[in-house]
Formats: structure tokens, C-alpha cells, sequence
């Protein structure tokens, strides 16, 4: 078994395996050893040790938004009146519990927060803004960005 230290960087096997797992989760096993040159046996070990080391967070599918009649994707930048420990938290669980938003980051500068939102049309992002997000106790200010075309998306990182 192939022993890490947390201190320990990726080796280009390592590197090759997430490389090819970013690109198809799904790729079997005895694939996987064929393309990074390892056994079968001895790459289910390194997917195990990336796995265990937290560098591999999860597998899933990305489906694709307007097949699942999601048309529109949007940027909302969210300002706080208030900065206090017991407002921010609830207003973070408050956005983790909202299905439409599949990411948010809390920022420095002039927006608190970035949510990215996908909605099923211009009602729906309506009702989004209206009801959820400006009704949230100590939200100051909203402003929502609409996606006309998506230039590049990716999950996969660069490890090069």
C-alpha cells in the first residue's frame, strides 16, 4: 500500500489518474491502469489514497440545465446591511437550502455574496429574487446578471 504524508505532493501517476478521472468518472478500472501505466490492483489503491486523502471530494453526473428545463443560469451578487455572526449564518443556511442555487461564495469588495442560480424562466427568477432572496432578513441589495451564452464551463482543475 502506497503511504502518504499530508505534506506530500502529486506525483504524476497521481496526477494522471484525477486527470482521467475529471475527464470520465465512470472509466473503469483496468482502463484507468492501462492509460497511467499501473496495475489494476495498484491504481484502485492510488483512486483509494486520492480518495482518502481528499483530493477525489465525490463522483456525480452533471446533467445539462436546459434539458432539465432550467433556461436560464444567472450571477446574483447579494450585499448584507449588517455584518453580524447570527445574520450571516442564517442567511448561509437559508441559500443552502434553496434548490436553485448550485453555488455560492462569500466574497471581499463590494458584494457579500455570489450565488450562481439556475431558473426555469423570467417568472420563476421573479419569484426567486422577490420572495426568497430580498426577503431574507438583512439583505441589503441584489443584483442579478443573466447568462447569454456560456463561453466555458468546466469542473475539471488543472493539474499541471
Amino acid at each position: 500500500m502506497i503511504q502518504y504524508s499530508h505534506d506530500e505532493t502529486l506525483d504524476a501517476v497521481d496526477k494522471a489518474i484525477l486527470k482521467h478521472l475529471q475527464a470520465n468518472a465512470r472509466i473503469r478500472n483496468a482502463q484507468l491502469a492501462r492509460l497511467v501505466n499501473l496495475s489494476p490492483p495498484a491504481t484502485h489503491a492510488r483512486v483509494r489514497q486520492l480518495e482518502k486523502r481528499g483530493y477525489i471530494k465525490k463522483y456525480t453526473a452533471l446533467l445539462n440545465p436546459a434539458k432539465a428545463g432550467y433556461d436560464m443560469v444567472c450571477f446574483v451578487h447579494m450585499s448584507l446591511q449588517l455584518h453580524q455572526t447570527e445574520r450571516i449564518d442564517s442567511i448561509r443556511e437559508t441559500i443552502k437550502q434553496m434548490p436553485e442555487v448550485l453555488e455560492c461564495y462569500h466574497l471581499t469588495g463590494e458584494y457579500d455574496y455570489l450565488l450562481k442560480v439556475v431558473i426555469r424562466n423570467r417568472e420563476d427568477l421573479e419569484r426567486f429574487v422577490m420572495n426568497q432572496l430580498t426577503r431574507m432578513s438583512g439583505v441589503s441589495r441584489v443584483h442579478t446578471s443573466l447568462v447569454l451564452t456560456e463561453v466555458k464551463s468546466t469542473t475539471a482543475l488543472p493539474l499541471d
